[in-house]
């Protein structure tokens, strides 16, 4: 079944979709290995936690985002596969997934806490925004009417 150049095209931004997420994934990793931008975050915003406090709030955001990060390749491959495939119900897919990825990466970046912070750090909020533009590229694609041959 031959693809047409937009379906392609939007196959190719899904998977930078997928790359980007799992960067935003393993990123939150990284920054707890080096630079402890999320722990300073939460220290800044809950001054009387203790040091084991800090910690335990960070391991429950890794697996807080790991498990979005993982539902998030799910949802990348199963909709690159779907529009590979020719599926009909692949254009709506995508736009739902798009816009529950976008809901949840917005959430991430604004939602403020109860010490009146933003729960995220703000670079650990906006990683999670990345993989939105790809999916924004990704349905705009899908959606695009053919031009008449």
């Amino acid at each position: 079944m031959t693809k047409t150049r937009h379906e392609r095209l939007a196959i190719a931004a899904m998977y930078t979709g997928l790359g980007l997420t799992v960067i935003a994934t393993i990123v939150p990793y990284l920054d707890r290995a080096t630079t402890h931008l999320l722990a300073d975050h939460i220290r800044a915003g809950y001054p009387t936690y203790s040091q084991t406090r800090v910690d335990s709030a960070v391991t429950t955001y890794l697996v807080v985002l790991s498990a979005i990060g993982a539902f998030g390749v799910v949802s990348w491959l199963g909709t690159a596969w779907a529009v590979k495939a020719g599926k009909r119900w692949a254009r709506p897919a995508a736009a739902v997934m798009f816009v529950l990825g976008t809901s949840v990466g917005l959430t991430g970046l604004l939602t403020k806490d109860t010490s009146g912070e933003t729960g995220l750090p703000p670079a650990l909020g906006w990683a999670g925004i990345a993989p939105c533009l790809a999916g924004l590229l990704a349905v705009a694609l899908l959606w695009r009417r053919p031009r008449p041959a």
